[in-house]
């Protein structure tokens, strides 16, 4: 019992740490995107306690993030933009047991390639979306898979780029749970 209520609780800071962080832009896109460490927390949750914790957090991340000024053009690029994309960093959990049970040099690596791949999942619901709803913003001519794979590219490859920096000396916080 007391695991799971530190479980939920950390589930919520993490929500709210993500929608705090967010606000913290190092860099805005016109039509929506920002340079930010928002999906640290998520993936901070997702190495503590698996998949199901972590896509907890990042749909909860997302729909915060809707009722504090989201970009929104439809109804269903909003659930890709927002509670699909968030959740999908959370999948980065799936390589829970690989950080916890190895040696220090390998857990590096194991979160490396987790936040990597949660941000690569996330990175394909926006190009979707971009594909889908943005299609228009291309140049004239422009492929609307290779703008939207520029478009998205240009925020969420330095925003993972950040929080690969800044979970370095971060990684006991994501062993330890005592």
């Amino acid at each position: 019992m007391e695991e799971n209520t530190r479980k939920l609780a950390e589930i919520a800071m993490g929500i709210a740490l993500s929608l705090v962080l967010n606000f913290l832009v190092l860099f805005r896109m016109p039509q929506g995107g920002s340079v930010t460490i928002a999906m640290l927390p998520i993936f901070i949750i997702a190495f503590r306690w698996g998949f199901s914790a972590g896509v907890l957090t990042g749909v909860g991340s997302g729909l915060l993030q809707l009722a504090f000024g989201a970009y929104i053009v439809h109804p269903v690029q909003l659930v890709l933009d927002y509670p699909l994309a968030y959740g999908l960093v959370g999948v980065a959990g799936i390589f829970r047991s690989q950080i916890h049970n190895l040696d220090h040099k390998a857990q590096y690596l194991w979160i490396f390639l987790a936040m990597v791949s949660g941000a690569l999942i996330r990175f394909l619901a926006h190009i979707l979306s971009g594909v889908i709803f943005f299609s228009d913003l291309a140049p004239e001519g422009q492929n609307v898979w290779l703008y939207s794979i520029i478009y998205n590219g240009s925020f969420l490859l330095p925003a993972l780029l950040l929080c690969l920096v800044v979970i370095v000396p971060m990684k006991s916080l994501i062993i330890e749970r005592n």
